[in-house]
């Protein structure tokens, strides 16, 4: 049985909530839009498209990693699953600090 944790899929796609295009990250894949940070339910383990759920996951929470830098947590709005996704460097950075205080949630 193979126990990889991680399949490479980097693909780009149109979010689903912001409705821009997303284009690849070139160096790994990509889970999340930059422009908004919402994600969708796709994956069992990261890449693998494995994931039959499908929903939207909304940026909840992020908080400031020493060495991993931003982490967000998007919670799913259909099944209500959370998971933990490491920012990338077009991310866009503002909304990533605005996300890091509990009190300015929108």
């Amino acid at each position: 049985m193979d126990t990889k944790r991680f399949v490479k899929n980097d693909s780009g796609f149109v979010c689903g909530h912001c409705g821009k295009d997303v284009p690849p990250l070139r160096y790994t894949s990509r889970n999340h839009c930059p422009f908004c940070l919402w994600s969708k339910h796709v994956d069992v383990l990261p890449g693998d498209r494995a994931c039959a759920c499908g929903g939207l996951m909304k940026p909840v929470a992020v908080a400031v990693h020493s060495r991993k830098g931003f982490l967000i947590t998007h919670k799913c709005l259909v099944c209500g699953a959370e998971k933990p996704n490491r920012s990338q460097q077009d991310d866009d950075t503002d909304l990533l600090i605005r996300l890091t205080n509990p009190y300015n949630v929108s």
